[in-house]
């Protein structure tokens, strides 16, 4: 036991072994350092080879893009010479570049051409009979409307209706929902927003005059297939009422202004937009055209209930 103390003590403090030690920790990270610049050495020469790989490519493709381009001429050279005439068509890449490549078109022989009508040959009646029936067709719009026909009040589907029920619209404070009959085999659906103009109570089962032939719109994920008839400033809203006696589904006429109403009105045509502005109730609240009474034969006009000499819409 002592001499195992002795040998410990003597090799603590022996500098050479000392030293020894210390050589060796010394070693160890210089085999580190070389072992990290080997790596070094490995990925730079992998670079330097992908470079030199890259520069090989690059030269090979210039040289298969000049043999092309050598080709392309001899080509044409020959179909020159076969007399296949060459003209301009711009491909993808002449888009950006805006250069153009020759391509080949065969020559073909011209057509034989139609002989000629006489310009003085005269059309019979029947012709000019259907030229006329064609010519009037065409006047007619795909939805049905005739071309001809004057922007006026008469191209208007306007008609006594009655609010059957309406409600507050679940996704809107300022709009009703309403069930209409406008003498139709079913009510329609008509969104009006009037809640900050007339009190909900006012528009249970009364009459009214509907717009019928506006294009169905959707207003806040419900379709409107209609519009109330209003007196409007920006004070003031109030529906017209249709003279005792009118029944839902009764025409709304105008002296002076005669026809049917579209089908339709197309919204393009911006017809409702023209008549518009010429709607409007006059000194004793009659609602007018230009003058004209909204009027339900043999039963009387339309009127506002105090509102005069405003517009309509």
């Amino acid at each position: 036991m002592f001499l195992a103390r002795s040998l410990i003590k003597m090799f603590a403090n022996n500098p050479v072994l000392n030293r020894l030690e210390q050589r060796t920790v010394e070693a160890d990270e210089v085999i580190e350092y070389l072992k990290q610049q080997v790596l070094l050495l490995k990925e730079k020469a992998t670079l330097q080879a992908s470079i030199r790989e890259e520069k090989k490519l690059r030269v090979e493709n210039a040289k298969l893009k000049k043999d092309v381009e050598e080709l392309k001429k001899q080509l044409i050279e020959k179909e020159k010479r076969n007399g296949v005439k060459q003209i301009a068509v711009p491909t993808a890449a002449a888009v950006q570049s805006s250069s153009k490549v020759l391509v080949s078109e065969t020559v073909k022989p011209a057509a034989s051409t139609a002989p000629a009508v006489p310009a003085n040959k005269e059309k019979s009646p029947k012709e000019n009979e259907d030229k006329k029936k064609k010519k009037g067709e065409n006047k007619k719009s795909i939805g049905g409307e005739d071309e001809s026909k004057p922007i006026d009040v008469s191209r208007l589907d306007l008609r006594v209706g009655r609010i059957m029920t309406a409600k507050k619209h679940p996704d809107a404070d300022s709009l009703y929902l309403e069930e209409v009959d406008v003498g139709e085999a079913t009510p329609r659906t008509v969104v009006s927003g009037l809640v900050k103009h007339v009190p909900i109570e006012q528009m249970q089962n009364r009459m009214a005059v509907l717009l019928c032939n506006l294009k169905a719109a959707k207003m806040r994920g419900v379709v409107s297939q209609a519009m109330v008839m209003c007196a409007s400033s920006p004070d003031k809203v109030e529906v017209l009422d249709p003279p005792s006696g009118a029944v839902p589904g009764d025409r709304v006429t105008f002296e002076g202004f005669p026809g049917e109403p579209d089908k339709e009105l197309n919204p393009k045509k911006k017809v409702w937009e023209q008549i518009q502005p010429d709607l409007r109730t006059d000194g004793q609240c009659t609602a007018t055209y230009k003058g004209a009474a909204f009027e339900i034969t043999g039963k009387g006009v339309c009127k506002a209930q105090t509102m005069s000499n405003s517009g309509i819409k």
